[in-house]
């Protein structure tokens, strides 16, 4: 049949069927495909919130340990001085000529090896603020046309200052051993910001959400030096680490949509903590090499998975299930030299790299949570001033170099020799 003549045809039998029929038609396709679509971008804006703020919540956890803390072990016994040119007086000729060096030189230790003495006892105070400031861009919607964004546009910005008490209490036994015992004590204030409100990116709102000071995971410590410094071969120390779940887990904290912008959800509350028990076995390095100190250390944290009667972000919603938090590995290097007889000076730089994080619903299989593996690197710079012989004051600035490290952190530690 030709085929204008089968088009004659057709456009015959449209014009003989009544035309409320045909509009009645449309109207029922157009209003199914409607709340198909509503319900699809439900689904996906709940999704989309949840896995937005478990990404938040896990790089908040994860720089938390950003900073590695020195294992404090004793230095090694002074080695026989090697031949020098007359009144030669380097740093590392102090270390090996003299039974009392400089505290200069014993700060040195404390910072990179951890000394404090044979058989003594100290206790650490300190507190540390960083800050973390991030911003993105999400569409909520779908592409018409190839060429047209129906939709939410939200342009996020997020700001988070963390303030973190340290108190700990470490023993050396016989120059071999030593223990220790961490408890973080910790303030956190997040700042959510998102324009986007009713599809326009000309509107934008914030909700600030805060925590009052609570105790995060508190950790616990043992190190055995297994190598003693040699001309040749440096201080060498391995240490193991457990940290418990003692702190607010960030596994369902509900969100709440802001009453100013639809395009915004907060959680009602910020966790102190990762929720899960993590092991952490590592390896610390110390040469002198006059007049510095080389140091370096690499350690291994692995996260057990743990099971929570509720894993859901969305309000009303109770959903257990299983969180298996990405481990992460982590190293550091730098060096440190004397000032004068009680200031000495540090440059180091640590990289911690995660893997990504599963969760698994009770009645659903592992699912991989997306962009929550991280690679956080740091610059550092630090100091020690000896205030007594007892007590000493060690600063350090620490600068985020990739956008998943806190944009900066500053410590102030003074720990205290018994």
């Amino acid at each position: 049949m030709p085929r204008s003549r089968s088009l004659s045809i057709a456009l015959g039998i449209a014009a003989l069927l009544p035309a409320p029929f045909l509009q009645a038609a449309t109207d029922e396709e157009l209003a199914a495909l409607q709340q198909e679509l509503r319900e699809l971008r439900q689904r996906y804006e709940a999704q989309q919130k949840a896995l937005m703020v478990l990404e938040q919540r896990v790089r908040e956890v994860e720089a938390q340990p950003a900073t590695p803390q020195p294992q404090r072990l004793a230095r090694s016994p002074a080695a026989p001085a090697t031949a020098t040119s007359k009144g030669a007086s380097g740093y590392g000729e102090s270390l090996r000529e003299d039974n009392t060096p400089s505290r200069s030189v014993e700060d040195i230790y404390d910072k990179a090896s951890g000394f404090f003495g044979e058989g003594r006892f100290s206790v650490e105070t300190g507190l540390t603020y960083s800050h973390y400031d991030t911003r993105q861009m999400f569409l909520n919607g779908f592409l018409a046309l190839d060429a047209i964004f129906l939709g939410n546009i939200g342009v996020d910005q997020i700001e988070s200052d963390n303030f973190t008490l340290d108190l700990t209490g470490r023993y050396n036994v016989g120059n071999r051993w030593q223990f220790d015992l961490n408890a973080p004590i910790n303030y956190r204030e997040t700042t959510y910001e998102s324009a986007g409100a009713g599809g326009s990116t000309s509107q934008i709102s914030s909700e600030t959400v805060d925590r009052e000071p609570t105790l995060g995971d508190v950790s616990a410590g043992v190190a055995y030096k297994f190598h003693d410094e040699s001309p040749g071969w440096p201080d060498a120390v391995f240490s193991l680490r457990v940290k418990a779940p003692t702190g607010q887990e960030p596994y369902g904290i509900k969100l709440v949509p802001s009453a100013e912008n639809d395009n915004l959800t907060v959680p009602e509350e910020l966790p102190t903590g990762n929720g899960v028990w993590s092991i952490t076995p590592g390896i610390s390095l110390v040469k002198t090499v006059d007049p510095a100190v080389l140091f370096g250390n690499l350690s291994y944290t692995h996260n057990l998975e743990e099971s929570f009667d509720d894993i859901s972000a969305q309000q009303g919603t109770k959903l257990g299930g299983k969180v298996k938090l990405g481990d992460w590995f982590q190293y550091g290097l730098g060096t440190a030299f004397a000032l004068n007889e009680r200031m000495s000076l540090s440059f180091s730089y640590s990289q911690l790299i995660s893997q990504k994080s599963r969760i698994k619903p009770d009645g659903s299989s592992w699912q991989t949570v997306a962009s929550s593996d991280a690679n956080a690197a740091y610059f550092n710079i630090g100091m020690t001033f000896a205030l007594s012989d007892k007590l000493t004051m060690v600063p350090n600035l620490s600068v985020g170099l990739t956008p998943d490290a806190p944009d900066f952190s500053f410590s102030l530690k003074f720990p205290y020799y018994f």
